[in-house]
């Protein structure tokens, strides 16, 4: 029996899990992760940080 009391588990796992850098991201997407909202300037602050740091920018938001 599972923690739900059924004989199944209620949700399905993923078979692989990954880290924000394994997939492609944009600079919305950082901006929303670090808990800003999408202006120009925070839109232009992700692209800043993509560019200087690659694509492992958004790990560091990420649990």
């Amino acid at each position: 029996m599972t923690t739900n009391g059924r004989e199944k588990s209620a949700e399905r796992r993923p078979a692989e899990l990954y880290t924000g850098s394994e997939r492609p991201y944009d600079p919305e997407d950082l901006v929303k992760v670090s808990g800003r909202e999408p202006t120009p300037a925070s839109l232009e602050w992700a692209r800043r940080l993509i560019a200087e740091e690659g694509p492992g920018a958004i790990e560091r938001y990420l649990p």
